[in-house]
């Protein structure tokens, strides 16, 4: 249960937090092109070989190298620091992106826009992980200790900024690409992308401390996947991605099937601001219960209603129906988020974000795909099943394995090589 309004933890006391606006402003800049580079490949793809789908396929390309090198990326950020990964990795993406909208401009084969979306999506910064984990560095979070209550305002104010950043980024790529030039949203994309990272990694003294890399012990081999609780957050994390895939496409087939191409954008806009209403609201409160029963009741809510959204035939029903999926996937994401800093040791931190933020890329990605299919062949309602699909597998996984979703008792081992003491409150 939630606990009174005046001894909620607001988003006043966490904004007041020292240091915490050196990292917010440019890590929000930063963050904006993730939002943009779907839409962009997409818009510009298109335009050259006249083709959704295989606009679409060059985008889901970027998205699952994505991923899969998220993870990758996170790890080394943990090891050697946030800084150091990130300035050769927004000059890889600039030059990536740069390459992959030359190729399109000039008409290259598709196999080479299949080669070119690897290296952007795999250098895609990291920059909304990097910006939790310093949250956690600047509240004193730590594995097996309370959990700062300050730590799950922290979690829905990042959930709301990446619902934010996905509302914007979209229509500022769109309306380039339609107003000034179809690459424009991917030159802007890629500029937004140096500018900001390289602000962002400016930001030395909110970095949290890279891993020890000089000890012999297992914690120098130490990864966020190695917790088991991390494998369930990453399974639970698909679902929640097969929801925003499914989403986006079963959506646009449903405004294109009643012969209002325009209703979409009203439909998606309706469930993302759900999302971000119960961020807010998620952010606003001092929960008495812990993210693991949060979590599992998030995402019982989240299935249950995206359960009845195949059977809706109506723009007003879907729009319902749409809101309530919208406001049960933020108490699910942050939950999920804050059960991190009690499952994972602050060495892997940023990893273990990378890994859920990649298991969200590649339930979408893969949600994309199977909807599209669905909806071609047997219409828009059956692209609906797959958010459904999605998050009951996930619940039956959350539920079979929640004993995993805590840490071990005081003193026991939680990762290779790292150990830890003190209460630890999950539940």
């Amino acid at each position: 249960m939630a606990s009174t309004v005046s001894d909620r933890p607001g988003y006043g006391q966490l904004l007041r937090t020292p240091g915490a606006w050196t990292f917010l402003l440019p890590g929000f800049a930063a963050r904006q092109p993730f939002a943009m580079l779907t839409i962009g490949i997409v818009l510009l793809v298109q335009h050259t070989t006249g083709s959704y789908g295989s606009a679409g396929a060059v985008a889901a390309v970027s998205g699952v190298s994505m991923a899969l090198f998220a993870p990758q990326t996170g790890k080394l950020a943990d090891r050697f620091g946030q800084r150091a990964v990130l300035l050769p990795g927004v000059l890889v993406h600039a030059a990536s992106v740069s390459a992959l909208t030359v190729l399109a401009l000039a008409d290259a084969p598709m196999w080479a826009l299949f080669l070119a979306a690897v290296p952007t999506g795999a250098s895609i910064p990291q920059v909304g992980p990097m910006v939790r984990a310093r949250w956690a560095a600047v509240l004193g979070a730590a594995p097996g200790r309370e959990a700062s209550p300050l730590m799950s305002t922290a979690a829905a104010f990042e959930s709301v900024t990446d619902e934010f950043t996905f509302v914007i980024g979209p229509v500022i790529a769109t309306a380039l690409c339609t107003s000034v030039h179809p690459a424009a949203g991917l030159i802007a994309e890629a500029a937004l992308t140096l500018v900001g990272g390289l602000f962002f990694a400016a930001q030395r003294a909110t970095q949290p401390a890279v891993r020890d890399t000089t000890s012999t012990g297992p914690q120098r081999h130490a990864s966020a996947l190695s917790v088991p609780g991390v494998r369930v957050l990453a399974v639970a994390f698909l679902g929640i991605g097969a929801v925003f895939g499914g989403m986006q496409v079963s959506l646009t087939a449903f405004a294109e099937e009643i012969g209002s191409p325009g209703a979409n954008g009203l439909l998606y806009g309706i469930f993302a601001a759900g999302n971000m209403l119960a961020g807010i609201a998620c952010g606003a409160i001092a929960w008495k219960t812990g993210p693991r029963r949060r979590l599992i009741a998030g995402y019982a809510a989240l299935t249950l209603t995206a359960s009845g959204l195949w059977a809706v035939h109506s723009v007003p029903l879907l729009a319902g129906l749409g809101l309530l999926v919208g406001l049960s996937i933020a108490p699910a994401l942050i939950s999920g988020y804050t059960l991190v800093e009690a499952l994972v040791p602050g060495s892997a931190r940023t990893e273990a974000f990378t890994w859920l933020t990649g298991a969200v890329a590649l339930g979408q990605a893969a949600a994309v795909t199977v909807a599209g299919r669905l909806a071609d062949a047997h219409g828009a309602s059956t692209g609906f099943l797959v958010p459904l699909v999605g998050t009951a597998l996930a619940l039956v996984t959350l539920l079979a394995l929640r004993s995993r979703l805590h840490p071990r008792a005081s003193g026991r081992t939680v990762a290779r090589g790292v150990r830890h003491r003190g209460p630890v409150t999950v539940d």
